[in-house]
């Protein structure tokens, strides 16, 4: 039987989706990021490239796979909050339907650093629905969050939010580390099977090779994601990281602290595949 493996596709994806269509034991599923993480726990996909917090409830019980991530060391650029209002003065944050990682990201940027706690109500931002509006304008809320390609390609009118945070170098700035926004998982009881074993090792070959080619990849996907090539190369280049190494576990692990310390979520300990051994076993 094929593995089943989820992702996004968004732009920030190609480094660790392209060239898994030629494995011919693999079969991937596109979905958005919000629902990846209920895949993998109903049993639909054997891995998904899912947002952080998916693993943090107990419930779950999801395995972290440290073969490639989606975070950032700073800016992120596709992460953001945009507000007519002084962070300070935010009550209430539309947000964008996509993600879950991203909600509570700004939920805790915003009491740790301005010390607001905001009602959040969702917001479809393809259909601007979540708001009543009688003009183009109106129907971006006063302060709402979005992600991934819509906030370069679709973004809401500059002239409607002078206040603007990039959650990436938010959290940067409040903890000196990088920011973990999704990985690959799996569940827990399935986390050493030959089958994703097998997967794992090769999600991280696919992650290294393209690491080697990212401007062809860059040069070849911008445009079919509405991207300006030179912001995707440095987006793709500079902004993200793609390799989930001690730095971005530690980040994680505070992550899922600071959640609970603030009510936000009631988190369990990040478990991580040991990848060397898994190698070891797959080897064997």
């Amino acid at each position: 039987m094929s593995t089943k493996i989820a992702a996004v596709q968004f732009l920030n994806t190609i480094s660790l989706i392209e060239g898994l269509d030629t494995w011919t034991g693999c079969e991937l599923v596109k979905a958005v990021p919000s629902i990846i993480g209920q895949m993998i726990v109903d049993g639909t996909v054997d891995i998904g490239l899912a947002s952080i917090v998916d693993a943090a409830n107990p419930q779950s019980d999801l395995t972290l796979i440290p073969s490639g991530m989606i975070g950032c060391d700073g800016p992120t650029l596709t992460v953001r909050l945009f507000s007519s209002v002084p962070p300070e003065q935010i009550k209430t944050v539309h947000a964008d339907t996509d993600s879950h990682t991203s909600v509570m990201l700004a939920d805790l940027i915003l009491r740790e650093q301005f010390g607001v706690n905001a009602e959040i109500k969702p917001f479809d931002a393809r259909e601007k629905t979540g708001t009543n509006a009688d003009s183009p304008e109106e129907a971006w809320p006063e302060t709402v969050l979005l992600i991934g390609d819509k906030v370069v390609v679709d973004s809401p009118p500059a002239v409607r939010y002078p206040h603007q945070i990039d959650l990436g170098q938010a959290w940067h700035d409040l903890t000196g580390l990088p920011f973990v926004y999704a990985t690959w998982m799996c569940r827990s009881k399935d986390a050493n099977t030959p089958k994703i074993l097998e997967a794992a090792a090769m999600l991280e070959r696919v992650r290294l090779r393209n690491n080697l080619r990212l401007d062809w990849l860059v040069t070849t996907q911008a445009k079919t994601h509405n991207w300006p090539a030179d912001l995707a190369r440095s987006y793709i280049g500079e902004l993200l990281k793609f390799d989930p190494d001690a730095r971005a576990m530690e980040s994680v692990q505070l992550f899922y602290q600071k959640l609970k310390e603030h009510n936000i979520l009631d988190t369990a300990e990040p478990k991580w595949l040991d990848f060397n051994q898994s190698l070891a076993k797959i080897s064997c």
